[in-house]
Parts: C-alpha cells; structure tokens; sequence
C-alpha cells in the first residue's frame, strides 16, 4: 500500500498539463485543455473517442462534456502499455502515478470499455492483452496483488517478511484480486465470444485461484500465506505472526486485507466472499464451455455453493436501526465488524459486481447502513456526503463511493444528486481523485487515479444511454 500525503492543485497533473492558475471557466462554455494531447497518449481507441463526441454532443452541460472528455479514456491516453509477447497481445496497467500493475485495479479501469471492443478490434487486443498479463502474474504469485513489468524488479517491499520474488510489488493477499481477472475475462468472452485469451496457461491460472481460495477456507490449518511488514501504519501489517486473528472454519474464505490493502480486522471479508461467488460460477460456465473440463467446473460451482451457504448463515446481523444487514467482516466465532469502505468490492458495490440482487432486502437495508453516520467511515461536510475508510483517514471522501452509489441505485433523483456532488467537487481540475476533504474539494489525495476517473465516465455514459433526461435536463 503506498501512503501519500494529501495535495493541493499544484498545476502538474499526471493525466494532462493544466497552468497552475487560470480562470476555471473563461465563458459558460470554455474549460482548459488537461488531456493528454493525443501525440503522447499511449492508447486510442475510435470507439471511445466518438463516445466521447456523442456526449458533448447530447449532454447540454459543458462541464460535464468536459469532464467525460477527461475522465473517461484516462486509462487509454495515460496508463496502458501494449505490445505483444510471443504472438500474443500483452498490456501492462499501472494505476496513475505508481508504476505497478494491481490485478484489481487494471480490471476495474478497462473493464468500461468492453461496450465497445467489437467495434474497435484494437480496443479488444489491448484487453485480450490485459487478460494474458493477469494470467502471467497469477501464475507468478497467486497471493500477490501488484507487479511489475520487469519480471526481474525488486521494488520498495522487497523486505516484507513474506514469500517475495522479484517483480512483484506487493504481495498482499486480497480475495478480490482474484476475482477481478475472472470478471474481466468473463464480460470479455461475453462479449466477444473469443476464446483465445483463454488457453492451457488461463486454465492453470483458474486451477491457482481455486487452491488459494481452498487453502484460505484454512480447515486443516492457517495455509501458506503469511504477511508482515516494518512500519508504522497499523493497517500495513497483519497481526498474529502475520497469519491474522483467528476464524473458525466456516466455509468462508479468509482475506488478509481489503480491496484498499489496508488489512481486514476479522478475515473473513464479507464483500469479497460475495464477490468469490459470483466469479467462482463465471469460472466453471468458462472451463466448461472452453475447456470441457467438467471436473474442474463442478470443483468451482462446489466451492461457490459452500461459500454461499456460509455467508446465509455467518454475513447477517441484525442492526438496531436498520434491521438486518450485511456485516463488513466476521471471523466466524460471533464477532463482526460493522462499517463500509469506499474501495469495491465493497458493501455497496455488491449489486454493481453482479454479487447480489438489487431487490435483496438485506442489501436494501445495507445499502441505508453505509450512507449513513453509523457507518462509522461515512462523512459529510459542508462540500459533500460520501464514504472513505482508513486507506487515508477520517474526514476524505472518496468519489468513487459516490460514483457507485450512483451505479447502484434506481432512482432518478439519487443518481441526479451524485452526478451534481462529483460536477462540483473535482477541485478545479477537470479529473476525479481518490479522495477529498469533506469540507474542501481542493484538498484531494492522489492527482492522477486512472480507476476513479475511468469509472466516473462509465457513470456518465450508462446514465446518457439509460437515463439521458438526468443528463439533458
């Protein structure tokens, strides 16, 4: 996890050059160039550059014209890298400003552009190239979350005490790291229907994912994993000898840490053992239908259903307030944790990555939960109202809790709302951020976050193709 301090608009942004001082809007309908000018993009893709005319064109609010311009092809102009290996497409994602590949983070960031890929072949290689990566790195390391390009690279945590090699950068186990390739590659095979990403090494990579799901179920011992750091922030290291605090074998699947990487209180993190469920089934339906492997597929489905089954029994707890809803983590024994965070998988994300029904009454009342001041990492200030967690401290919002508030919701005036609060609080920038002050959208962690920005404009373009009267109006 990498610890920032919190910056101001210093005038540099890593997804464009904006001049440090200049009149926010010279007329109602003039905004300052901040994309990367499209010599030096790294990636353009015709599919999304219309999309992006479309908007402008239908959407009256020049701000927000300008805001999709920036936003949405953020991943493609600063943070992709193609090229082939082998005759196969490969393409390396960092994040924004640190230069490593997260499992989790290059899923969600080109995981918007699917809608497009069989109208942009290109487009669809450099995915099928992010597919092939995560493959690569899963068989590396199936417990690790970021790389490096460089298979040979010792980055800063290369002294964790835990079972690091060179080329990762980060080898925090999180559930969701292993999900997010699956979900990608799954909407891809959807969507295109071609199997190539999808061979002998992909397979391999599936068979990974399902023995480190079965060894963190830990019923016949606390695994292989262990994680310690030297450092000062709590929420880096794991306690217990690195193994964390005890669960009772349940069914469920221990997560050492959060899709924030801050590590999880009780090992059993709720969202991501949903999440587990819901990519453990696209996997069997994948290696059935490619690979004709029905003992692998039924291996998959088994262990979906146990964890389903665990979670009926284990995920509920019943909210003085609320009534019954989805607790963040429990360790099996009876004690659970309470709270939300902003980084998905999270409570509120579920319905977005397909792991629950959006009519699920327990969800609806988890939903209220976590937008609410008893979650004890919701804030709202005088700027705005949004969930953030520990990652950076009380106070910063994040906007993609706001953003997947938004994608999670079926009412047209809460939709409304979050699109107006992200309108208002990009701290004159023109970009999305990990996180704001509540009081003071200048005041913004991390200037250039490819995922936020990215997932803003899936926002924008669901809503102006679903909703267009909230964007028109």
């Amino acid at each position: 996890m990498e610890r920032r301090i919190f910056l101001k608009h210093t005038g540099i942004l890593g997804a464009g050059v904006l001049a440090s001082k200049y009149s926010f809007a010279s007329t109602a309908d003039t905004f300052p160039v901040v994309r990367v000018p499209l010599t030096k993009r790294n990636f353009s893709s015709n599919a999304v550059d219309a999309a992006i005319k479309t908007f402008q064109a239908e959407v009256k609010n020049k701000e927000l014209g300008w805001l999709f311009e920036n936003c949405f092809p953020n991943t493609l102009d600063t943070t992709v890298f193609y090229t082939e290996k082998g005759g196969k497409p490969d393409t390396y994602v960092i994040t924004g400003d640190i230069d490593a590949m997260w499992l989790r983070d290059s899923s969600a960031q080109v995981f918007p552009y699917l809608q497009f890929v069989n109208g942009d072949k290109p487009l669809q290689k450099l995915i099928a190239g992010v597919i092939n990566k995560q493959t690569h790195f899963i068989l590396k390391d199936p417990y690790a979350n970021a790389f490096y390009n460089d298979d040979t690279k010792e980055g800063e945590w290369k002294s964790d005490l835990t079972a690091m090699k060179p080329g990762i950068h980060e080898r925090k186990f999180e559930i969701d790291s292993l999900c997010y390739p699956i979900r990608l590659g799954y909407h891809y095979w959807k969507k295109t229907k071609d199997n190539t990403p999808f061979d002998n090494e992909w397979l391999s990579a599936i068979k990974a994912t399902l023995k480190v799901f079965i060894e963190q179920q830990r019923k016949t011992g606390k695994g292989p994993y262990s994680f310690q750091r030297k450092t000062a922030w709590a929420t880096d290291g794991v306690p217990m000898a690195g193994y964390g605090y005890p669960a009772k074998p349940v069914g469920l699947i221990c997560s050492m840490f959060r899709p924030s990487d801050d590590a999880t209180v009780f090992p059993y993190l709720i969202p991501s053992n949903f999440f587990a469920v819901t990519s453990l089934r696209q996997a069997a339906e994948m290696v059935k239908s490619i690979h004709a492997n029905e003992a692998l597929a039924a291996d998959l489905l088994a262990l979906a259903t146990e964890v389903a089954q665990a979670l009926k029994q284990y995920a509920v707890v019943e909210h003085p307030q609320f009534g019954k809803i989805y607790a963040f983590e429990v360790n099996g024994f009876g004690s659970y944790n309470l709270m939300d965070d902003a980084n998905v998988p999270s409570l509120l994300s579920m319905r977005y990555l397909g792991a629950i029904d959006a009519n699920d009454p327990i969800y609806i009342n988890t939903r209220n939960y976590v937008w609410s001041t008893e979650n004890p990492f919701f804030f709202s200030g005088t700027e705005a109202a949004g969930i953030g967690g520990p990652h950076v401290g009380a106070d910063y919002i994040w906007p993609m809790s706001i953003t997947m508030k938004a994608l999670t919701s079926t009412n047209d005036n809460e939709i409304k709302q979050c699109i107006q609060t992200l309108l208002k609080t990009h701290g004159e920038t023109g970009f999305m951020h990990e996180s704001f002050h509540k009081d003071d959208a200048k005041k913004f962690t991390r200037k250039w976050f490819a995922w936020a920005n990215t997932l803003f404009g899936e926002l924008l373009w669901k809503t102006l193709n679903e909703r267009p009267a909230l964007l028109t109006s």
